[in-house]
């Protein structure tokens, strides 16, 4: 029985060539991913482990400069590290070397006045010579480090990118107005943040106190270790010399590089994560091709299985016979598809250093884990999807199947599947409506409906075919005549094999359609938030998202044409013992600004030292206009706020707002994200370029308009898409393998029915327009539920979102998806090419007395 199952798979190994092309795929798919992740996460580790080679211990404080956030902002102690502190951990006994580290945010323009690089990235730091004058961190290629203000110098790529040589004048920007410097010296450095793309600025100590912190300040001190003491015996001898204040971190050399391998491995990690699930999409889509093909295989066989019955096989022999040649086809395509992985996993590596010509790469790693899962997945993905077929075969009656070579499913066995199908699409659909109904506790319910509810889709998907397809039938007849009427025959003749192959397209269309969905509605929720609240012509914040320097507020007041303008602060208070959000607005200009819904009380009360609350808070904590609240400074005074008005939700705002000059009284240093500026006539560029010059024409600070800030979200918005159709394209073209091997089956099954048409006059551009039709109305099909129950999914999923985005809702984008419709037709025709022309090819002779 081996033997004859090799034989067949050698007999029909043109036919079994696009389920071996799709568990190769699939498997290429999952070894690729592997791959990638793993040498990428290799080349990381490598170059990263260089960050802490001379640190054995590292304080540094959380709260220290512009990167700190609000919260740690109004927490913070009084402690800082300053020269006093770097003395006194200098002077510890296991201590051999003391230095202060100043680093922030310090971005370079080019000399079009543009950001070099990108502002995430963009850091500045002190330069610290040793007695030579030396900083051996950062050894110069060319000139000097900088020693007094107003000097600088920078790493090699960004001198180059930027075009700047040694005398230059380079204008480089922090938190505040942008500021001119002389370039004294070009660096090299191992630091693998500058290797990876990140531009490095240096500064003498004293400017970059300045500018990056305050005058004698420093983000950390860097420890190293005498010869003979140990990093923890240093770290015990340095933590009870820490200032007070609870914003310190203190950590081994051996502590900092673990954290750095976990934060590597966790980022890697979910990349392959996410890779491996469009992967794990790509073999489920297989499992279709594969059970399809195995199903019209067997049903090409009946005769042979029934003859094999007949002289003395077993059903046990039948289903072996048929799981043994899945066996060889998916040891055979697994092997392939791992071959393939290690190209894609290269490949993947070729495009990201082409995109990012300084990101970390190393030779490619094949583990043995890829290796086993890369064969384990193929081969039991391939047998597995069998399993059914073969159960099939062995339970074909040996006279039955000899007396007829077309053994069509009884009506028995439909009830069933249809009655199965029902009860697993009805929970999932009852799954998915139960937690749109539960709103933003309902996710979970939804996660697990929407696959139950597909699975459900899949098992009716014959029943539904008779009818949705019959719906095109008149089209079809009188658009393209007698092709156009047997291509719908052909479709609707075998439901079962029309449901296998229209499911692959299903699956893909119901992921992409889903997604668009909630883009769109996303995206239109978004829009409306920025448009309705904000009154505002232009919002100036950082690139960075960094906190703005207070110096701004004026200049940008007192530039042209704006006739108001406030800083947005944000600060953390404790209000009635618990610790709540607050932002600042000038309440003189707070309704020229922002556009709020009162439900009680008035924005005037912001002139009153009083503070407006959103309804939600004001549910949640029984509060009205006229209510009162303990609060605590950090400061540690106490006092109490009145609640002044009541307004409507608004992403734009915190929970509770307040005047800023209200808050300066408690708390001066509080963070500035950005600045709202209404102008004299409008939105106008006139009145953009002056913000950026009351900047200092800093390059890393942007002004932005209502639909600049729009854009930028949909922007985001369609890379997402973009990204995941890219990654859903591999299951598609799984799906396409499946409808070219189910036509080419088909028409192999059909050779006499072909002929007979030949034989009466259907010529062959006629048979190649049936052939191509049956596949577009298969594609379509597919295509028609997918987005039907993509839309479905994305209406439950944005009711659970609701919560959290107010004026969330369904956005249908009609225009998109009619468009995945004509490209699931445009993907059957192309997929009919090849069975169409090999129809068209038949001889006519020849087909009629096929057996």
């Amino acid at each position: 029985m081996y033997r004859t199952a090799l034989r067949n798979v050698l007999a029909h190994k043109g036919r079994l060539l696009m389920t071996a092309l799709a568990v190769m795929l699939g498997t290429a798919f999952v070894a690729g991913t592997m791959v990638f992740s793993d040498t990428a996460g290799q080349a990381m580790r490598n170059s990263y482990s260089k960050s802490y080679t001379d640190v054995s211990v590292q304080i540094t404080d959380r709260a220290a400069g512009s990167h700190a956030s609000a919260r740690e902002k109004s927490e913070k102690a009084p402690g800082t590290l300053t020269d006093a502190t770097v003395k006194e951990l200098a002077a510890l006994p296991g201590t051999a070397k003391a230095r202060g580290v100043v680093a922030g945010f310090t971005g370079v323009a080019d000399r079009k006045g543009n950001l070099i690089g990108q502002a995430w990235s963009a850091r500045g730091t002190n330069f610290v010579p040793d007695a030579s004058g030396v900083d051996p961190r950062y050894p110069m290629a060319d000139g000097r480090g900088p020693k007094a203000a107003g000097e600088i110098a920078l790493d090699q790529a960004t001198a180059k990118t930027g075009g700047y040589h040694v005398g230059d004048t380079v204008r480089i920007a922090g938190n505040g107005p942008a500021v001119d410097a002389k370039l004294t010296g070009v660096f090299t450095t191992d630091d693998p943040e500058v290797t990876s793309g990140s531009s490095l600025t240096l500064l003498d100590t004293a400017s970059a106190q300045k500018m990056l912190l305050a005058p004698g300040q420093y983000s950390s001190i860097v420890l190293t270790a005498k010869a003979g003491t140990s990093e923890t015996e240093l770290l015990n001898q340095a933590t009870p010399k820490l200032p007070g204040g609870n914003q310190f971190d203190a950590e081994t050399g051996k502590q900092l590089t673990d954290e750095q391998t976990r934060m590597i491995a966790d980022s890697t990690s979910g990349m392959k994560t996410m890779l491996l699930v469009f992967a794990g999409i790509s073999l489920f889509v297989g499992i279709f091709i594969i059970a399809n093909t195995f199903t019209m295989l067997i049903a090409q066989r009946t005769k042979e299985l029934a003859l094999l019955r007949a002289v003395g096989a077993g059903r046990s022999q039948v289903t072996k016979s048929v799981l043994a040649e899945a066996l060889v086809i998916g040891v055979t395509a697994s092997l392939a598809g791992l071959l393939a992985g290690v190209g894609i996993g290269a490949g993947m590596q070729a495009v990201i250093a082409a995109l990012n010509p300084s990101m970390p790469t190393g030779p490619l790693v094949l583990a043995p884990a890829t290796v086993v899962t890369g064969l384990t997945v193929g081969v039991l993905v391939t047998v597995l999807s069998a399993v059914l077929p073969a159960v099939r075969a062995s339970r074909i009656a040996p006279v039955a199947a000899m007396s007829s070579g077309d053994q069509p499913a009884t009506q028995k066995s439909l009830v069933i599947r249809n009655v199965i199908g029902s009860l697993i699409t009805g929970g999932g659909i009852a799954l998915i409506l139960g937690g749109a109904a539960a709103g933003k506790s309902g996710r979970e319910m939804i996660e697990a409906g929407a696959p139950i509810t597909m699975i459900g889709i899949f098992i009716l998907l014959p029943l539904l075919s008779r009818p949705v397809i019959a719906l095109v039938g008149p089209v079809l007849g009188k658009l393209f005549g007698t092709p156009g009427k047997l291509a719908r025959q052909n479709a609707v003749r075998n439901p079962r094999r029309t449901a296998a192959t229209a499911a692959a397209l299903t699956i893909g269309l119901t992921l992409v359609s889903a997604l668009t969905v909630l883009g769109a509605s996303v995206n239109d929720a978004v829009g409306k938030a920025v448009t309705n609240s904000m009154r505002a012509d232009y919002d100036v914040a950082m690139a960075t998202r960094d906190q703005l320097a207070p110096e701004l507020v004026t200049a940008v007041a007192k530039a042209p044409g704006v006739t108001a303008a406030s800083a947005v602060s944000n600060v953390y208070w404790d209000l009635d013992g618990r610790t709540r959000a607050i932002q600042g607005f000038d309440a003189a200009s707070f309704d020229q600004l922002i556009a709020v819904t009162m439900n009680g009380g008035s924005t005037q009360a912001l002139k009153q030292g009083q503070i407006l609350v959103n309804d939600e808070l004001a549910a949640s904590a029984h509060l009205s206009v006229g209510s009162t609240l303990k609060v605590t400074y950090p400061d540690e005074t106490t006092g109490s706020l009145t609640v002044g008005g009541v307004f409507q939700r608004s992403e734009m705002l915190s929970p509770v707002v307040m005047a800023n000059a209200d808050i300066a009284k408690h708390e001066p240093d509080g963070s500035i994200s950005e600045i709202l500026v209404k102008g004299t006539d409008g939105a106008t560029s006139g009145l953009k370029q002056a913000i950026k010059d009351a900047t200092g024409s800093n390059p890393v600070i942007e002004v932005k308009s209502k639909q600049d800030m729009k854009d930028e979200f949909s922007r985001i918005i369609t890379f997402a898409l973009n990204l995941m159709y890219g990654l859903l394209a591999m299951s598609v073209l799984v799906a396409v393998l499946g409808v070219i091997n189910t036509l080419a089956m088909s028409v192999f099954e059909r050779k006499r029915e072909i002929g007979m048409l030949r034989a009466i006059g259907l010529d062959r551009r006629g048979i190649k327009r049936m052939v191509r039709l049956e596949s577009v109305v298969i594609s379509v099909f597919g295509a028609l539920i997918g987005v039907g129950l993509g839309c479905f999914v994305a209406w439950a999923a944005n009711r659970t979102l609701a919560p959290d985005l107010k004026g969330l809702t369904t956005v249908i984008p009609y225009g998109q998806l009619l468009l995945f419709l004509a490209l699931a037709g445009l993907v059957g025709m192309i997929a009919a090419l090849w069975p169409a022309r090999r129809a068209s090819r038949l001889d006519i002779l020849d087909s009629i007395k096929t057996d």
